[in-house]
């Protein structure tokens, strides 16, 4: 166990680099946290690396991407770490967590509760930004400067509001099926009204296409890639890509949005077009310098 309390639970060759799962006690959740990386060859030969945060969905865990995006074989070509959060608080047994959520227990949205009893544990905008970036970076040679976000459903709001949030965090950007406006569709409002309040105004903090219609100058320049199959059930009701495409437009952000027929929302649509993401990472990043 490392110095920071890192225990690896378990790590597996994957070519030429190496997968790992890890768990550790949080600081900002107060509770076990356990993520996965994937180290391409040059990092495991000490080469500090650029490197994508990979936020997953709905009722995911850290080894959700992993396991079933093909994203390995990618990123081993392009010169990028992967990291994969687990996507909520596992433990905090608050009254409630389990309770009439029709999208997986406790889902963490990637923001800081404010409101009790919520506000204890769940953090993970914190935990993403602050703590999971400087384990990363300290022990498992992630260059800090060279780093960007994606994500898929809940980790597509999760990659589009970090990022909007903290603009000097990332460089990078792009996401699978993301939640575009969070405040105005059902998940979004649930989750927002247990862990933020009633107070609707402040809502928007959390909304990517709200933040994005705050902007005065594009954000990410070189352009923002969303993939958004059209077989999605949950397009209309709950992914709006539309109003992305609109707050985009008012500020001037490039975003290439690619519609796909027949594509539904799970992984074999997004191990389609992982390595379309992985590119634009690597490039953006310089991953293979």
């Amino acid at each position: 166990m490392s110095a920071q309390g890192l225990e690896l639970l378990s790590e597996h060759a994957c070519f030429g680099g190496v997968q790992r799962f890890y768990r550790h006690p949080s600081r900002e959740i107060g509770l076990p946290m356990r993520f996965s990386i994937y180290l391409p060859p040059q990092a495991t030969q000490g080469t500090p690396c650029a490197a994508v945060l990979c936020l997953a969905g709905l009722t995911c865990t850290e080894e959700t991407f992993m396991i079933k995006a093909g994203a390995q074989r990618y990123a081993a070509r392009e010169g990028l770490i992967l990291v994969a959060p687990d996507t909520s608080p596992r433990g905090a047994n608050h009254p409630g967590e389990a309770d009439d959520w029709d999208f997986g227990v406790g889902a963490g949205f990637y923001l800081d509760a404010t409101q009790e009893p919520w506000s204890r544990h769940y953090r993970m905008e914190s935990y993403v930004t602050r703590e999971l970036l400087e384990i990363v970076t300290g022990d498992l040679q992630v260059d800090r400067e060279r780093v960007g976000v994606m994500g898929h459903s809940m980790g597509g709001h999760g990659a589009l509001v970090l990022a909007l949030r903290h603009p000097g965090l990332f460089r990078s950007v792009s996401a699978f099926a993301p939640i575009s406006a969070a405040s105005q569709v059902p998940w979004g409002r649930k989750a927002f009204a247990r862990y933020l309040g009633s107070d609707e105004s402040m809502w928007a903090n959390h909304d990517a296409a709200a933040l994005l219609r705050e902007q005065k100058t594009a954000p990410y320049p070189d352009g923002i890639l969303v993939d958004q199959g059209m077989g999605d059930k949950f397009l209309q009701e709950q992914l709006r890509p539309e109003l992305l495409e609109a707050a985009c437009a008012a500020v001037g952000q490039p975003l290439t949005l690619r519609r796909h027929d027949r594509y539904d929302h799970g992984y074999y649509f997004i191990s389609s077009f992982v390595e379309d993401h992985l590119r634009l990472h690597g490039r953006q990043l310089g991953g293979r310098a």
